[in-house]
């Protein structure tokens, strides 16, 4: 039974969450317009009016009308429909790659972290490299190299992200690898596997979740401007990148073709940046600690985790 005076677990999540709402609405309205454009990316099938790949040359280059709202582009297809399918395809590069990148990259940072010593060393100058380069010049590398296509797609982005988890929580590892439990775990004789799966990892969910919601958005301008360069997602799949490039191709861009796909990137990124950023202050145990143990699951036992100002988007250098 629970304690007297302590309210149950679930009632207590919805409190934090009815606060996070009062406190962080543009972060609240930034997760709500991305859970629609998800919901919009998950029915394109049944949203879209029309088939994006569908041509009609009897109504090229029409702009937005009673039959096309979005207009239509150089050989007819309707645009308001590619918009909805390239949500599909743009937002499952960017989950699977962030959560590829900066689940690995998690990882490596934690053993690097608690490891320390000449693994730690090697690791701080191969991220050191990867960091050097500019993420769309990096993945546009890659890219170029393994070959066009989704996975080449998923997997360069991926790999563009891999140095920000890792230098993040590197060093949340390395602040809670001296905790007293932590240490008291080592006195037993725990294997340092078993401490960091135990110990060491559920104190670095906090920053995980911060930098997997704000590095959405980075993804997704890498994976338009790949799509923009020719060497994303190849036609004719519908992706935002690729109706920006398809707009350029005319002797006198339509304002329909640039204005809509644009507007589709800019909305999305902001959103889950927003959302970011709400999430940042509400697992921060500085300003939330309540809400960050119902999270983490870490109880009365462990202590809060270290400060999250250090996974805020560019802190990682």
């Amino acid at each position: 039974m629970p304690e007297a005076g302590r309210a149950p677990e679930g009632r207590s999540l919805l409190r934090e969450f009815t606060r996070f709402v009062r406190r962080n609405t543009l972060s609240a309205a930034g997760g709500v317009a991305g859970l629609l454009i998800i919901a919009m990316a998950v029915t394109a099938p049944w949203v879209a009016p029309l088939d994006p790949l569908k041509t009609n040359f009897k109504r090229m280059n029409r702009p937005p009308d009673a039959q096309s709202f979005f207009g239509t582009d150089q050989v007819g297809r309707d645009t308001l429909s590619r918009v909805i399918h390239g949500a599909r395809t743009s937002l499952f590069v960017a989950f699977a790659a962030v959560l590829m990148g900066t689940t690995v990259g998690s990882l490596w940072g934690v053993a690097c972290g608690y490891l320390g010593g000449r693994f730690d060393l090697a690791s701080q100058r191969v991220m050191e490299i990867l960091q050097a380069f500019p993420d769309l010049i990096l993945a546009m590398a890659i890219s170029v190299a393994i070959g066009t296509g989704l996975p080449a797609v998923i997997i360069a982005i991926a790999i563009t992200r891999l140095p920000f988890g890792g230098r993040v929580i590197r060093s949340v590892a390395i602040s809670v690898r001296e905790m007293a439990y932590v240490e008291a775990a080592r006195a037993s004789g725990a294997s340092a596997f078993r401490i960091m799966r135990l110990h060491v990892l559920p104190q670095c969910v906090a920053p995980y979740l911060v930098l997997a919601s704000t590095h959405l958005g980075v993804a997704i301008v890498i994976e338009a401007a790949l799509g923009f360069l020719g060497v994303g997602v190849p036609p004719p799949t519908a992706t935002w990148g690729n109706m920006l490039a398809d707009s350029i191709t005319g002797l006198v861009p339509q304002w329909w073709l640039v204005l809509f796909p644009g507007l589709a990137i800019t909305v999305t990124v902001l959103a889950f940046n927003l959302l970011g950023d709400g999430i940042r202050d509400t697992l921060d145990p500085r300003l939330s600690p309540g809400f960050l143990r119902l999270v983490t699951g870490a109880g009365r036992r462990a202590p809060a985790a270290p400060a999250l100002s250090a996974a805020r988007p560019g802190a990682a250098s």
